[in-house]
């Protein structure tokens, strides 16, 4: 366009030129010769109106040219302020929020079936998979396994354990959950036991004066106590209703009490835990867990869309999720309150950040890269007010002609 602009002018020039080579000739020489000496003026007014915006005409050091150039940090400024009073706002960006269904916009593109074809996966959520395996895998860092592992160590240490293990207990024993371990105690007491027996006679015996072994009274009394404890075990085994189950059932109640209530109770408890979290053993194992899921997880995003997992499972999750709130009025509600209380803090938090940006920015361009950007932007539609300044001229140059002619006949 600057190049058409350009020859419109040059052409007003010739035919100024030729009219006044040829003289009054014809009636509508005048005519012509006026147009063209106006569009003329009317070209050149424009063209030095254009090229003073951004240099200086003809490399002439005219005053009040080269504007943009020289305001560009002005222009930076006022252009920083003009998004902070109309788009930056915190009360700006709540009134444009209010009523706009960004949950339900969400919603509808989640539930969107993806477009399938050629085997392949595709639509607008085709390779959300493989984007999220690129982003988890980029978190194989060690610094963030470090992060990790002292997140979760803080938040062991920040609760207090006592509490859970005494509720452990309670639904422990709700459930009857803790017979089938006590009677696996019991059989291995009782395999124990016939494994010792020598080790319990011998203990007797040596606890025996001569005269009491001289008439074999350490061995009835061994016998005694294996067959009595035997006995026992096997009472304890067969009856579920047995009394040291209940004072073995009313104990745990007790202690899993004292645990809720009593400091002396949970002391031991949380140094326990204390000492399991300072154990390396618990940190590497915790790293382990993070490089576990975390390569799991990429493995299953990274799967083929026909394979294992993959984008069919992500999809399929996703357009669940979609269906999900766009059927729930009241969560999408929700979700929709919750977004623009996001973007107000948001905005609130960061508008000054991203004015002093924009600010910032243009400030820190040359004179060239200003000029070049705007140049760019808006350089078609002033070449067209180059154009439009030329013939307007003519025009104007015509009608000037006509009032001369009036008054002179």
């Amino acid at each position: 366009m600057r190049l058409a602009a350009t020859l419109l002018l040059v052409l007003m020039g010739c035919v100024f030129a030729a009219m006044l080579y040829i003289g009054d000739v014809h009636p509508a020489v005048p005519w012509v010769r006026s147009f063209a000496e106006a569009a003329m003026v009317g070209g050149l007014a424009d063209w030095f109106a254009v090229t003073a915006l951004f240099r200086h005409p003809l490399g002439l050091p005219i005053p009040h040219t080269a504007i943009i150039p020289a305001n560009k940090d002005r222009i930076g400024e006022s252009l920083a302020s003009f998004l902070k009073d109309n788009f930056l706002t915190p009360s700006v960006v709540a009134r444009q929020l209010e009523g706009v269904d960004m949950a339900g916009a969400a919603a509808r593109w989640l539930a969107t079936p993806a477009t399938r074809g050629g085997g392949g996966g595709g639509g607008r959520r085709s390779g959300i998979g493989p984007m999220l395996a690129q982003i988890i895998g980029l978190l194989d860092d060690p610094r963030i396994g470090e992060m990790v592992r002292t997140a979760a160590a803080d938040r062991m240490r920040a609760m207090a354990l006592s509490p859970v293990v005494a509720d452990a207990v309670d639904a422990t024993l709700d459930k009857r959950r803790h017979e089938p371990l006590l009677d696996a105690a019991i059989d291995w007491a009782l395999m124990t036991l016939d494994d010792q027996q020598s080790t319990i006679r011998a203990m007797v015996k040596g606890r025996t004066n001569w005269l009491l072994r001289a008439i074999s009274v350490d061995t009835q009394v061994s016998e005694s106590l294996i067959n009595g404890v035997r006995s026992l075990l096997y009472e304890v085994r067969s009856d579920p209703f047995h009394s040291l189950r209940g004072k073995l059932e009313t104990g745990l109640r007790n202690w899993a009490f004292d645990l809720r209530h009593f400091p002396d109770s949970q002391g031991p408890v949380e140094t326990f835990k204390a000492d399991l979290i300072d154990n390396p053993a618990l940190g590497g194992w915790i790293s382990g867990l993070w490089d576990s899921a975390r390569a799991g997880i990429v493995r299953r995003l990274s799967a083929p869309a026909s394979g294992e997992g993959g984008d069919d499972r992500l999809g399929s999750a996703l357009a669940a999720l979609g269906q999900r709130i766009e059927g729930d009025a009241a969560l999408r509600h929700s979700l929709n309150l919750q977004l623009r209380r996001l973007l107000v803090g948001l905005v609130n938090r960061y508008g000054e950040d991203i004015v002093a940006l924009v600010s910032n920015t243009v400030r820190s361009w040359d004179a060239s890269t200003v000029t070049e950007k705007l140049e760019t932007a808006v350089g078609r539609d002033l070449q067209f007010i180059r154009i439009n300044g030329t013939l307007i001229g003519g025009t104007i140059g015509l009608a000037i002609h006509a009032v001369r002619l009036s008054i002179e006949g």
